[in-house]
């Protein structure tokens, strides 16, 4: 939404294009429950006149009916989108905001207060440039507070306005405002946030949120309206480091060939040496190529496409690069995780791992700790569950070029995708690279195996005298259902000391193991046909068996 102006009634074109060359702040806003993040967006619009008058009929509306602000508007209820929202008077989805002033555009993201949202506030946060951390005056810093203040700092969020909120409910008292800064404060020291700003306000009365509080004398500082119009963001673009992800690759005819993408990070001219990862052939750039024509150069966040001088090898999802000042290349690295779904992250299984326009393949190879988001305690363990950080190290099948997320965050993350559902399970901020060599040296555990195959390692001994086509049809059945049985009869076996041996072998490499005829093999399950219809029957009841017990999950 637009702010009001006079030339959109004299001159709409002029006003477009003074709106285009507005900076853009992305913006979300965060704190405990109840801590008013809603109410404060809705102040936000409302004292801006950013709101139609069919929107604030439906509001006066919406709030006699469940608005929790008695005859006064509950301006909440303009973001607090879903219906389960509204109802409990809680954020649960992130809901987005577009807005403008005469200096700035905005996007805001309400994001979720509660720990079991944690993954939402993450998807809010992860193109943020400012937080705004809400606290309630009466209550002061939470655990809450701390979680979020946490996730902005590992999320890269270089500027953080912490609004202290429902002044007007501690009498506007200026030494509780000093009292909660000074607890925060000294919270904050260790996670490395740069630019962390105070303001005391009243979402609900308007105190200092879009013009001065006269409730408010001896607080000398900006209402938080012309701090988010003033923070100075230009200066976090890096312009030093050029990283160009190919998205596409643009053929049109046999005399041209261009590399699509939007520019990550830094600058690039043409004649500017390159070098095109991961292979690492160089070249130099022909011709910066955008809608309006040839460029001289092109910077950060334009979107672009650049022809080369020589006929290099260049595909979606290659970087090209200027070739003094290189990123990481590598196949293993170690990143902070944030985990969304309820299976957990384990060692050994595989995921599709997507960073930027490239797409490989990967596990995770084991957990370094995880980070209590409450406590900010780091703590031992070997896989993560629905919203736990972890710092975590990878193996992905292709090389990926990277530079550490703080540095970069367009090259240093990554979403963990599953292939089956493709969903985005996972979100990914690289911290370093790993030893290639330490990873190759660990053994491969029989806890991994069964997580790559997705099932127990058993063994069934078949016996009675259709035990051969017993252990087949076992197997055929097994397979039908993507679970991997390997037969071990007198055919593939020369004693019975090397059968039991072999079993026990491939049982640790994870895989069930069918034993036809063979005697003395200790096994997990034991069933038996004289016949082919009792194959049948037996192969039925065993499946059932091992569907009931779950041993047939990894």
């Amino acid at each position: 939404m637009s702010h009001q102006s006079d030339l959109i009634g004299t001159d709409i074109n002029a006003y477009l294009k003074q709106h285009e060359q507005k900076e853009l702040l992305r913006l979300l806003t965060c704190g405990s429950v109840d801590d008013g993040k809603s109410t404060l967006i809705g102040r936000l619009l409302h004292d801006t006149s950013m709101i139609y008058e069919d929107q604030l009929a439906a509001l006066e509306s919406d709030s006699s009916k469940v608005g929790s602000t008695g005859e006064k508007l509950d301006l909440s209820l303009l973001v607090d989108g879903l219906q389960a929202e509204r109802e409990q008077g809680i954020t649960i989805d992130v809901a987005y905001r577009y807005f403008s002033t005469a200096k700035r555009k905005f996007i805001m993201a309400d994001t979720p207060g509660h720990e079991q949202y944690t993954r939402n506030m993450a998807t809010g946060a992860s193109n943020a440039q400012l937080a705004v951390i809400l606290i309630d005056a009466r209550h002061g810093v939470l655990t809450q507070t701390k979680r979020h203040s946490f996730l902005a700092s590992l999320l890269g969020i270089k500027h953080v306005v912490v609004a202290i909120n429902k002044m007007d409910l501690v009498d506007y008292s200026e030494q509780r405002f000093n009292e909660i800064r000074e607890e925060y404060q000294h919270f904050c020291g260790n996670l490395g946030l740069e630019d962390v700003r105070f303001v005391p306000i009243s979402a609900l009365e308007g105190d200092n949120v879009v013009y001065p509080s006269e409730n408010m004398p001896w607080f000398d500082g900006k209402p938080m309206m012309q701090v988010l119009e003033t923070v100075p963001i230009s200066h976090d673009k890096d312009f030093e480091h050029f990283r160009f992800p190919v998205q596409y690759v643009n053929r049109p005819n046999l005399d041209f060939r261009g590399f699509c993408g939007t520019i990550a990070s830094g600058v690039v001219k043409p004649d500017d040496e390159v070098v095109a990862l991961p292979s690492g052939r160089s070249t130099r750039v022909d011709r910066v190529v955008t809608f309006e024509g040839d460029q001289d150069e092109a910077h950060i966040d334009q979107a672009v496409t650049l022809t080369l001088k020589d006929e290099i090898d260049v595909s979606r999802g290659d970087m090209l690069v200027h070739a003094g000042n290189m990123p990481e290349v590598a196949t293993a690295f170690n990143a902070n995780v944030v985990w969304m779904t309820d299976q957990p992250l384990a060692p050994g299984r595989q995921y599709d791992i997507k960073q930027g326009p490239r797409y490989t393949s990967g596990a995770m190879r084991r957990v370094h700790y995880k980070t209590d988001v409450n406590t900010l305690e780091q703590q031992e363990g070997s896989e993560l569950g629905l919203n736990e950080i972890g710092l975590c190290e990878f193996a992905v099948s292709h090389p990926l070029a990277f530079d550490p997320y703080p540095n970069c965050g367009s090259t240093g993350a990554f979403i963990i995708i599953d292939r089956l559902t493709n969903i985005t399970i996972g979100a990914g901020m690289i911290k370093s690279t790993a030893s290639d060599a330490e990873g190759l040296m660990n053994p491969v555990t029989i806890e991994e195996w069964q997580r790559r195959l997705d099932q127990k390692p058993l063994v069934i001994d078949c016996g009675g005298e259709a035990a051969d086509k017993l252990a087949t049809a076992l197997q055929r059945s097994l397979f039908d259902v993507g679970k991997t049985g390997v037969v071990l009869d007198n055919t593939n076996t020369d004693s019975e000391e090397d059968r039991g041996s072999m079993a026990d072998v491939l049982r640790s490499q994870g895989l069930i193991v069918l034993t036809a005829g063979i005697s003395g093999t200790p096994a997990d399950y034991s069933v038996s046909a004289d016949n082919d219809a009792g194959i049948s029957k037996a192969v039925q009841e065993l499946l059932q068996t091992l569907r009931r017990e779950q041993r047939l999950q990894g």
